[in-house]
């Protein structure tokens, strides 16, 4: 027959007096662990967050403008695809879109990292350099407000930046029209057929009439 092991006797074990001790230590530690835990998961959303943005922006055919937004530093993926239209449109289709009827806009999606690259040098080192913004409603051979140039703004920061960034490119000097870039809140952003999806790279002898201005 088994027995149960014998309790050790008083003196293997703590005195009253070392526990006590211990106690308000042991009590202190357990605070300090659990609002370290607390501070973690409340901070860890907001973290995450702050490591991307999105921009939504047009500026003629999304073909070439994608082709050099996904190459600059600090991009981490850019979609293509058709915003800025009447709701009543939720779903538009290329077909729809290049009849000038549905209001959208050729445009491209843009997350990137904001530690890498701002929003504010999106806009004034790239998007103004990559194609004319005082052409209303046409960027080269492309002609229609599905062509204009506009930034899609998503909050109240993106819109005070996108405004401060246009009035110095409008007062530079550099062009010799007023810039017509519209600034507009950010509507829903529809995916283009996935064909139009990094179509120069599939097609690297396609039509573009982007390049980076001096």
């Amino acid at each position: 027959m088994t027995t149960a092991p014998a309790v050790p006797p008083l003196s293997h074990r703590a005195p009253p007096t070392v526990a006590r001790r211990l106690l308000p230590a042991a009590l202190a530690l357990f605070t300090v662990l659990s609002a370290s835990a607390e501070a973690r998961g409340a901070s860890g959303p907001n973290v995450a967050e702050a490591t991307t943005e999105t921009a939504y922006l047009a500026g003629g055919c999304f073909w070439g403008m994608e082709d050099l937004l996904r190459k600059i530093p600090g991009v981490i993926e850019t979609e293509v695809g058709y915003t800025g239209g009447a709701k009543e449109f939720s779903r538009p289709t290329y077909d729809d879109v290049r009849t000038g009827r549905t209001g959208h806009a050729e445009s491209v999606r843009i997350v990137f990292n904001p530690k890498l690259l701002t929003y504010e040098a999106l806009l004034e080192k790239w998007f103004f350099r990559m194609h004319d913004p005082t052409t209303l409603n046409r960027q080269g051979n492309d002609v229609g407000t599905q062509y204009r140039s506009a930034i899609f703004y998503v909050s109240d920061e993106q819109r005070r930046v996108a405004e401060a960034v246009k009035a110095r490119v409008n007062a530079s000097g550099k062009w010799k029209r007023p810039v017509v870039t519209e600034i507009t809140p950010a509507g829903t952003f529809t995916p283009a057929e996935q064909y139009h999806q990094d179509y120069l790279v599939k097609n690297p002898g396609g039509y573009t009439c982007h390049y980076m201005r001096e």
